[in-house]
C-alpha cells in the first residue's frame, strides 16, 4: 500500500498556482506576452499542417472516399468536446505542463508521468516527420528533382539536410523567446490560411457532382501480408474481417485524421506566457477549434468534389488536384505547405520545452534541465537540446507510418483531461474556474468514451508501438523520477531551492 500510495500521489491545485505566481514574482517564471489572438495563432499555426496537407488524400483514396469530410466532422466533434475540457483546467490552473498537470492534480504522480512521456513522443515525433514532409514540399515547389537535390531533399536521402536546417532554424526561433516565436507563427498562419481560403473559393468552380457519388463507397474486404497487425484493434478483437470505406472505414479514417486535430493542446502549455489566462486561454483553445475545423471540412470537400476519390494523389492531393485547372495553383499550395509545415514544427519544439520545464521544475527531472534562462525567459538549454534530437531523428528516420502514433497519444492525452476535469469539479468544487465545462460530468464522459472509440480504430501494430514506447517511460520514472520528485523530496525534508521546481508541479493542471 505504501508503494502504490507514492504512485497516485497528488499535487495540491492551489499549490501549483501559488508556485506559479511565486516564479513569477522572483522573474524565475516565463515572460507573459501571449493574448488570446497569439494562442489561436499558435494553435492554427500546428494544426493546419501534414494531415489537410496530405492525410485528406491517402484517407479519402483507402478508407472513406468523399465521405472523408465525415470522418474530419467526427474527428473535430470530439477534439471540441476535448478542447471545452481542456478550457476548464487550462483557464483555472494556467501552467506549462498542460495535461500533464492536470494529471498530477487528480489522478497522481505516475499517471501525470506517463501522460508527459506520451506528450513527448506526440512532439517529438510529429516535428520530425513534419521536417521530412517540409524538405519534400520544398523540393517539389521549387522543381528541385534530380541528382544532388534528391540526396538531401527527397525522401529517399541518406541523411535528409533540408530537415535538419528547418528543424535548427525553428528550433534557435523557439529558445530566443517566445514573443519571437509568436511573431514568425502568426506570419506564417497568415499565408496558410490565406491559400486555405483559396483553395476552397477557386475548388468551387471545378467540382463535378459524379466525383461525390457514391459519397459512402461500399464496403470492401481487405486482403494482404501482416492484415492482422495493419487492422483496427476492434475489429481484431472481435474476429470481424476487416474492411475499408463503408462505415467501418468512416470510423478508421476519422482516427487517423484526428491526427489533423492534434497538436491544439499544445496552447495549453503556454499557460504560463498568457496575459489573461482565465479569459484567453478558452478563447484560444476553442477559437483554434472552430476555425480548423471549417476550414478542413471546406478543403475536404472541394478536393473531393475536384478529383475522384479513387485518382486523388497520396503526397500532394491538393496541389495536384489544382494543376490541370490552374498552374500557378501547385506552386502556391506548394508555398502554403512550406508555411504550414514550418509553424508545426515550431510549436512543436516550443511544447516540448515548457513540458521539460514542467518536468525538472517537479524534480521528475533533473532541476537543472528545464531552468528559465534569465535573458530569454525561455527554457533555454532544453529547447537547444530537443531540437538537436529532433533533428538528427528528421534527418535519418523515415516516419511516414507514425501519424497514428502521434493520434494515440493525443487521443490518450485528451481521456486524462476529460477525467482530470470532472474529478476536479468533486475534490475542488470552490476552486475558482473563470471557464466552465458545460454539462459535467456528462461531457467529459462522452469524451473522453469518444476518445476511446477512436483509440480502438487504429491499428493494432499503432498499440503495439505505443505500449512499448510507455513501458521504456515507466523505467525511466522508476529509476529517477519516483525518488527524486520534489513531493518525495517533501516527504523527506524538502532541500532549498526547489521553490521552481514546485511549480513545475503546477504544469500538472
Amino acid at each position: 500500500m505504501g508503494m502504490l500510495r507514492t504512485l497516485v500521489r497528488t499535487k495540491d491545485v492551489d499549490t501549483v498556482i501559488h508556485q506559479n505566481d511565486e516564479a513569477e514574482s522572483s522573474g524565475e517564471g516565463l515572460a507573459k506576452s501571449l493574448s488570446s489572438r497569439d494562442l489561436m495563432g499558435f494553435g492554427i499555426g500546428i494544426v493546419i499542417g501534414t494531415g489537410i496537407f496530405t492525410l485528406t488524400g491517402v484517407e479519402a483514396k483507402n478508407q472513406a472516399g468523399p465521405a472523408i469530410v465525415v470522418s474530419f466532422a467526427i474527428a473535430g466533434i470530439i477534439a471540441m468536446m476535448a478542447a471545452l475540457c481542456y478550457a476548464e483546467v487550462a483557464a483555472a490552473v494556467p501552467t506549462a505542463g498542460s495535461s500533464y498537470t492536470y494529471a498530477y492534480t487528480t489522478i497522481g504522480e505516475i499517471f501525470a508521468w506517463i501522460i508527459a512521456w506520451d506528450l513527448v513522443l506526440e512532439f517529438s515525433l510529429g516535428a520530425a516527420v513534419v521536417a521530412r514532409g517540409w524538405s519534400g514540399y520544398l523540393q517539389s515547389s521549387l522543381g528541385l528533382h534530380g541528382g544532388i537535390w534528391d540526396h538531401i531533399l527527397g525522401e529517399g536521402s541518406t541523411v535528409n539536410l533540408g530537415a535538419v536546417f528547418i528543424v535548427l532554424v525553428l528550433g534557435i526561433v523557439a529558445a530566443v523567446g517566445i514573443k519571437e516565436a509568436k511573431w514568425v507563427t502568426n506570419a506564417l498562419v497568415v499565408i496558410k490560411v490565406s491559400v486555405c481560403l483559396f483553395v476552397i473559393v477557386a475548388g468551387l468552380f471545378f467540382l463535378k457532382a459524379s466525383n461525390l457519388t457514391p459519397f459512402f463507397p461500399k464496403a470492401v474486404p481487405t486482403h494482404g501480408s501482416g492484415d492482422e497487425l495493419k487492422q483496427p484493434l476492434w475489429q481484431w478483437a472481435s474476429g470481424i474481417e476487416p474492411s475499408s470505406f463503408g462505415i467501418a472505414g468512416v470510423l478508421v479514417a476519422a482516427a487517423v485524421v484526428f491526427f489533423a486535430y492534434s497538436g491544439f493542446e499544445a496552447v495549453a502549455n503556454l499557460g504560463e506566457e498568457t496575459k489573461n489566462p482565465g479569459k484567453d486561454m478558452p478563447r484560444g483553445l476553442i477559437g483554434t477549434l472552430v476555425i480548423c475545423t471549417f476550414l478542413y471540412l471546406a478543403v475536404c470537400f472541394v478536393i473531393t468534389g475536384m478529383v475522384k476519390y479513387t485518382n486523388l494523389d497520396e503526397g500532394a492531393p491538393i496541389s495536384e488536384a489544382f494543376k490541370p485547372h490552374i498552374g500557378i495553383a501547385g506552386f502556391l499550395i506548394g508555398l502554403a505547405a512550406v508555411c504550414g509545415l514550418s509553424s508545426v514544427i515550431l510549436v512543436d519544439i516550443v511544447a516540448m520545452g515548457r513540458i521539460g520545464f514542467a518536468l525538472s521544475r517537479d524534480g521528475l527531472l533533473p532541476e537543472g534541465v528545464g531552468k528559465a534562462h534569465p535573458k530569454f525567459k525561455t527554457p533555454f538549454y532544453l529547447t537547444l537540446g530537443v531540437t538537436v534530437v529532433v533533428a538528427v531523428i528528421a534527418a535519418t528516420v523515415k516516419l511516414a507510418t507514425l501519424a497514428e502514433m502521434v493520434s494515440i497519444g493525443t487521443l490518450f492525452a485528451f481521456v486524462v483531461v476529460a477525467i482530470a476535469v470532472a474529478v476536479l469539479r468533486r475534490t475542488k468544487p470552490k476552486m475558482e474556474r473563470p471557464f466552465r465545462t458545460p454539462q459535467v460530468p456528462l461531457l467529459p464522459i462522452i469524451t473522453a468514451l469518444c476518445c476511446f472509440a477512436l483509440m480502438a480504430s487504429l491499428a493494432v501494430e499503432t498499440w503495439a508501438r505505443f505500449l512499448v514506447w510507455l513501458v521504456i517511460g515507466l523505467v525511466v520514472y522508476f529509476a529517477y523520477g519516483r525518488k527524486h520528485s520534489t513531493l518525495a523530496r517533501g516527504s523527506r525534508g524538502r532541500k532549498p531551492g526547489l521553490e521552481l521546481s514546485a511549480s513545475a508541479a503546477g504544469d500538472d493542471r
